[in-house]
């Protein structure tokens, strides 16, 4: 067996292909077994990997715009895409079927901060003509110190990826009001990167194969069944609030479509980044993306 380490930057549901193509035996089949990693705070996936400490992360081609930005050669290379859809959603503490980004105005608003979390929520805001500077923002660095704030009274809405806010609910502590990824559309949101060097090799096509498997079934399986898969990695969580993110996400189109990452969503990607002017230009696709591994 190979041994591969992996790298996530952020730990949800909403990374089903990658989580499913360990917890399940896709990439068993191919001969490898993987450690799955969680990056500590402060730290960067991409650079775990570019480092030589990881084989392959959960990233965003977003993270190849600052080095490139500062002038820095890039070790490291996109190679597939897990989400074509910003994953976050928007929970009150209040039912309400009418919902609209203006009823956010000078509310107390518990959200992810910084980077591309941030970035996302910010340009689906105007896209809803809502500037999301109208709020009263609470810091917060998301998943479980989120979970842990909302549940001690902070804020009248919280945002988060799945299935933090369908675990809420299913608590009977709040109520998913609207989708982050519906009012932007499509967009290169999430991807995996490996290093430059490793790209070509026979490990890299065994692994391409094992998500490209994996990825597909996630897209169409039961949601109950995936989530039962992936149990053991959410301990705190229900299965019907994995099962009913996923369910989401499936119909969304989060995980349609081939792995390969696609121009026009990374260009898109780049709109978003340059609304909130954390880029100070366009860096070409072939800069930062490569084309899956050929398997056979």
């Amino acid at each position: 067996m190979k041994n591969l380490d992996i790298i996530v930057s952020r730990h949800s549901a909403f990374y089903s292909p990658l989580i499913a193509c360990i917890a399940g035996d896709f990439l068993n089949s191919e001969g490898i077994e993987a450690t799955y990693n969680i990056v500590k705070d402060g730290g960067n996936s991409a650079m775990e990997v570019a480092s030589g400490k990881m084989h392959v992360a959960q990233a965003a081609v977003s993270a190849s715009w600052g080095p490139l930005d500062k002038g820095e050669d890039l070790t490291f290379t996109h190679f597939a895409q897990i989400n074509r859809f910003d994953g976050f959603f928007i929970l009150g503490r209040e039912y309400d079927n009418n919902f609209s980004w203006e009823k956010l105005n000078k509310s107390k608003f518990l959200y992810v901060h910084g980077g591309q979390p941030e970035a996302m929520l910010r340009y689906a805001a105007h896209k809803e003509n809502f500037d999301l500077d109208q709020v009263k923002n609470i810091f917060s660095s998301g998943g479980d110190q989120m979970m842990r704030q909302w549940k001690n009274g902070e804020g009248d809405f919280f945002h988060e990826q799945g299935a933090f806010p369908q675990q809420l609910e299913y608590e009977g502590k709040g109520f998913i009001l609207t989708s982050v990824g519906k009012s932007i559309g499509p967009v290169a949101f999430s991807s995996l990167v490996c290093r430059n060097n490793w790209l070509n090799t026979d490990e890299a096509a065994a692994f391409s194969k094992a998500y490209t498997a994996s990825r597909k079934w996630v897209n169409t399986a039961k949601p109950e069944e995936i989530a039962y898969v992936e149990k053991e990695y959410f301990p705190d969580m229900d299965v019907e609030s994995i099962s009913k993110a996923i369910d989401f996400y499936q119909k969304l189109g989060t995980w349609s479509g081939e792995i390969a990452i696609e121009k026009d969503l990374y260009e898109k990607a780049l709109d978003v980044f340059e609304f909130s002017n954390l880029i100070s230009k366009r860096h070409p696709y072939d800069e930062v993306v490569s084309q899956p591994p050929t398997f056979i």
